[in-house]
């Protein structure tokens, strides 16, 4: 079992900029993807970025350009940084790890955190 704790959701203003943290048991991210996933009131979950384990990042178009996604040296946490907010970023945002690459099926993912709410205001 691995547990994903995510951190760094807050309310800001559109515009402003925003890091996400999602930190695990060591190395978890040197043997597992990780990826973000956000869900807003009413709609499904949907992909917003991806780091596999040896590297590569994946974005979805919505955020691509404005949003970083990385990895500390010893696989523990994946963050994402995100600027240029908008207010429909608004979401609960998802920590995943799993044994993917590239993957934007939140299907795919074993392990899931609790979220943490990122609100957007104009």
């Amino acid at each position: 079992q691995v547990h994903l704790v995510e951190s760094g959701g807050g309310l800001v203003q559109a515009g402003d900029s925003l890091r996400l943290s999602c930190t695990a048991p060591e190395r978890t991210f040197m043997r597992y993807g990780g990826g973000w996933f956000r869900q807003a009131p009413g709609k499904e979950r949907e992909f917003v970025a991806h780091i596999s384990w040896n590297g590569f990042t994946y974005y979805a178009d919505s955020v691509k350009g404005r949003s970083t996604i990385s990895r500390d040296d010893d696989g523990t946490t994946v963050s994402l940084q995100m600027n240029s907010l908008k207010i429909e970023d608004t979401a609960v945002y998802y920590c995943a790890a799993g044994k993917v690459a590239g993957s934007r099926m939140a299907n795919e993912y074993t392990y899931w955190g609790q979220g943490t709410q990122v609100t957007v205001s104009s």
